[in-house]
């Protein structure tokens, strides 16, 4: 492993809004999110966030609502957790797991909005079931989600974005769905809060349309 990783794992290990494994909270966050927020304001997740570039950026834009970016590689949260603690976003947190285990982390009915952003497609049809919004997925959000929660989705991957509409979501109970299949030619444009990902500046310098979608789970 090399030097400028091994400093990264270090400061997510100093910082605290790094929850990961070795830490106490990691294994008692389940229900007191509120708690380690402060107040009782909305949770909202990314999920497989990477640098958390969302997670950090629609921190900054709502103050009135706590963000938890998730994903498994704490390199990648390094960047999130530095840029939160640089600009004081006491609302955002970090959380190192795997998506599969979010309800070991969440309650019943503790998160209100989840953010899925450029997640790997998983065009292989024996990894339908890894596909983050699949109806295994799907279920789990449900779970931990209030009534009526908001679920976004962009994604430059056509046939995902096609898979969740047609084969996902006509089994799902929705309200107030809205999409896009391509986002920068779209009224839906201001919904995504002018926010890119490292990702997404790729697939657009490539010309590439993002498909996008918000709906409500009831």
């Amino acid at each position: 492993m090399g030097r400028a990783k091994l400093k990264r794992f270090a400061v997510v290990a100093e910082n605290r809004n790094v929850i990961e494994p070795g830490k106490e909270l990691f294994t008692s966050i389940r229900g007191h999110w509120h708690e380690y927020f402060g107040n009782q304001n909305g949770i909202v997740l990314e999920l497989g966030c990477g640098r958390g570039e969302y997670s950090t950026g629609l921190a900054a834009i709502n103050p009135d609502k706590n963000y938890v970016g998730i994903d498994l590689k704490g390199a990648r949260l390094w960047k999130g957790s530095v840029v939160a603690v640089e600009n004081n976003l006491n609302n955002v947190a970090f959380l190192r797991t795997q998506i599969q285990n979010i309800d070991s982390f969440f309650a019943d009915d503790e998160v209100s909005e989840i953010w899925i952003t450029f997640p790997d497609p998983r065009p292989k049809d024996s990894d339908e079931k890894r596909r983050l919004t699949s109806p295994r997925y799907m279920a789990l959000y449900r779970k931990i989600m209030k009534a009526g929660g908001v679920m976004n989705f962009k994604t430059d991957n056509l046939p995902l974005f096609e898979y969740t509409l047609e084969e996902v979501f006509p089994n799902q109970s929705l309200a107030d769905l809205e999409f896009t299949k391509d986002l920068y030619n779209s009224p839906l444009l201001d919904l995504h809060h002018k926010i890119q990902t490292t990702f997404e500046k790729k697939y657009l310098n490539n010309r590439e349309k993002i498909n996008y979608l918000r709906c409500r789970l009831v």
